[in-house]
């Protein structure tokens, strides 16, 4: 899915301001992103083939009763030839979100780099990170808290919001509390930076 589509950066003029937060999916290949992208878009699990560019979807979230969030979330493709490309979607973005195979555990150093390289660009820090450890279905798969420490979560730049949520693709389990975390940390930075602007 979202070979047909181009290869292009989000554009702020895409995005209705303040009616979308805008949120980019990123990790190594295989990790399960696009997977995760259409179970909380379609409600069901979708089989994907490797995204060689990005996907796109508007995802509404409920929040407590009937209040909702909606993100619109851009999935790009996780090969190593496409990561230097991640920087061009995440400029400007409200969140970041990095998805990783909990049942791999060989290849969490390699996600370990990439998280950090991702979360420190320039553009990227302070920005709130939400850390999936997807499939959680699976046997073997290492739980939340030891990805946090196999990714060094904590060695992330004081600024930056962090959670790591345990979830599943197959299922849905964990996506839910893992996208109102995510909400809530990108609330606590706008209101940091408010208040940062009103101390200036």
């Amino acid at each position: 899915m979202g070979n047909h589509l181009t290869e292009m950066a989000p554009t702020t003029s895409f995005l209705p301001q303040f009616q979308a937060l805008h949120v980019v999916v990123v990790g190594l290949d295989s990790a399960g992103k696009t997977s995760l992208l259409y179970r909380l878009k379609f409600k069901e699990f979708v089989q994907s083939v490797p995204t060689k560019g990005f996907n796109t979807e508007k995802i509404r979230v409920p929040l407590g009763g009937s209040r909702g969030i909606t993100f619109q979330v851009w999935d790009v493709g996780g090969q190593e030839k496409l990561r230097p490309l991640w920087r061009s979607y995440t400029r400007r973005t409200d969140g970041l979100v990095f998805v990783v195979d909990a049942a791999e555990a060989e290849r969490l150093e390699e996600a370990k780099v990439e998280l950090h390289r991702i979360s420190r660009a320039s553009d990227n820090q302070g920005v709130p990170v939400l850390v999936l450890a997807n499939k959680q279905d699976q046997p073997g798969a290492l739980s939340a808290s030891e990805v946090e420490k196999r990714l060094a979560v904590r060695e992330l730049a004081a600024a930056t919001l962090t959670h790591v949520q345990g979830c599943s693709a197959v299922d849905g389990a964990g996506l839910q509390p893992g996208l109102e975390r995510l909400y809530e940390m990108i609330l606590k930075r706008r209101k940091a930076s408010r208040g940062s602007k009103k101390r200036r």
